[in-house]
């Protein structure tokens, strides 16, 4: 029979209880998870990251600046929806810094989203020379976390003709490209139809190294 107090007792037990379920959740099953992760989702548990010639490029689950040191797009490259994941003050393009990921959060009738579309489509619609009617919507508004590394096959399709231009290649063998890489919905009904901007462009690298384009 124990001779200390009970309230001793009760609060020597909850000490054993804390320590034995932080070795448990803390230690052990962190662990175990890690594991499992690494034998059986490797790329993913690592980030997806994305190489190229050796070096890594990117992960596939992030969008990346195909731009210019001044932030303008690169005519030779696919690109990204717009995005506000970037630094106060930054200038340097469409963001995609995984360091601010976050949206605008500017509300449907607010005047500056309003002002940022219309910036967005009549700039879109320059670069791609595209109707400012035919501007997809994905290419004038940006995703909740601003890092979404897909744009639509419409978006897609509106770049191929100045990508081509711009690398001087068949319309058509860079439209091919595009289709390869669309990915379609998930299990077959979930989602959309989308477009990996950096798998793309990869792919239109080494398209172009082949071609000599």
């Amino acid at each position: 029979m124990s001779r200390l107090p009970t309230w001793i007792g009760q609060h020597l037990a909850a000490v054993r209880a804390i320590i034995v379920l932080t070795l448990i959740t803390g230690g052990l099953y962190p662990l175990l998870v890690l594991g499992i992760a690494q034998a059986a989702f490797r790329n993913q548990a690592n980030g997806s990251l994305v190489t190229y010639n050796g070096k890594v490029a990117g992960s596939s689950l992030l969008c990346q600046e195909f731009t210019d040191p001044k932030g303008n797009p690169l005519p030779r490259y696919f690109q990204p929806r717009p995005s506000t994941a970037a630094a106060p003050g930054s200038k340097t393009g469409f963001g995609c810094d995984p360091n601010y990921s976050g949206a605008s959060n500017l509300g449907p009738n607010n005047p500056a989203l309003l002002k940022n579309v219309q910036s967005y489509k009549a700039a879109y619609a320059a670069f791609n020379r595209v109707p400012p009617s035919a501007v997809p919507p994905d290419a004038v508004t940006t995703s909740a976390s601003g890092l979404d590394p897909y744009i639509s096959p419409q978006n897609a399709a509106d770049q191929v003709n100045r990508v081509a231009a711009a690398r001087r290649l068949p319309v058509g063998e860079v439209r091919s490209l595009v289709a390869r890489y669309t990915q379609s919905r998930t299990l077959g009904f979930l989602g959309e139809p989308r477009v990996n901007v950096l798998l793309l462009n990869i792919a239109l690298d080494k398209l172009s190294v082949t071609s000599g384009g």
